[in-house]
């Protein structure tokens, strides 16, 4: 019997850097791979997650890699984590407002026009992690320019219709401790705690979707 358009699985495409990839933990341990794996709990079928992220990658150089790669919208989900290394190599905020609003709306393109299709998922705050203490870091002034980034991402993304996420509190506080063996990036159990907090997201996104 030849599958109908309802019976076959949800495509979802991810976009980011590290945190989206998953340095220092393994594949099917990312945040991506996990909200699906607890989608698929639920009874939600999401296929084979198309990823677009490289660790240390800034806006740009994530639009470059997008720029160079062949795409086969439209996807019922796609989500976006990007800023991070922006901050870290000092980049100016109206460079990054610039270049993010281009990347959302890349975003909301590859979901068919659909902005309610995508999640923009907050920058968490390495200032709090154990790379961070053992270099010195001046915590309080990552913190403020992680959330200078971060408005600007909430706003960008509200206005365009899209859903926030904020996960950088739970960096902040109850998952600060949950580190990969590098100190630096999110263990499986931080991102489980994000997953926690996309998850009812994503679900509604889908079950439209379906």
């Amino acid at each position: 019997m030849a599958t109908t358009r309802a019976e076959r699985p949800l495509r979802f495409l991810a976009l980011g850097d590290s945190y989206t990839i998953g340095e220092g933990v393994d594949r099917d341990k990312t945040w991506p791979t996990q909200l699906r794996a607890r989608l698929h709990e639920q009874a939600v079928d999401v296929g084979d997650i198309d990823m677009v992220a490289t660790t240390g990658w800034t806006t740009d150089e994530l639009q470059q890699a997008i720029s160079a790669r062949k795409f086969t919208p439209p996807y019922s989900l796609v989500s976006l984590l990007i800023g991070v290394n922006n901050q870290y190599r000092g980049r100016d905020l109206g460079n990054y407002a610039g270049e993010l609003g281009s990347l959302i709306d890349f975003a909301v393109d590859m979901a068919a026009g659909d902005a309610g299709k995508l999640i923009v998922v907050s920058i968490p705050d390495w200032g709090t992690t154990r790379f961070a203490t053992e270099r010195q870091v001046d915590a309080a002034r990552v913190a403020e320019e992680i959330d200078s980034f971060n408005a600007i991402a909430r706003d960008a993304c509200l206005a365009r219709g899209a859903h926030w996420v904020d996960v950088t509190k739970l960096s902040r506080e109850e998952a600060r401790d949950m580190l990969a063996e590098d100190g630096l990036h999110p263990s499986a159990d931080q991102y489980a705690r994000w997953v926690t907090a996309i998850l009812p997201v994503a679900r509604s996104i889908l079950d439209t979707a379906n």
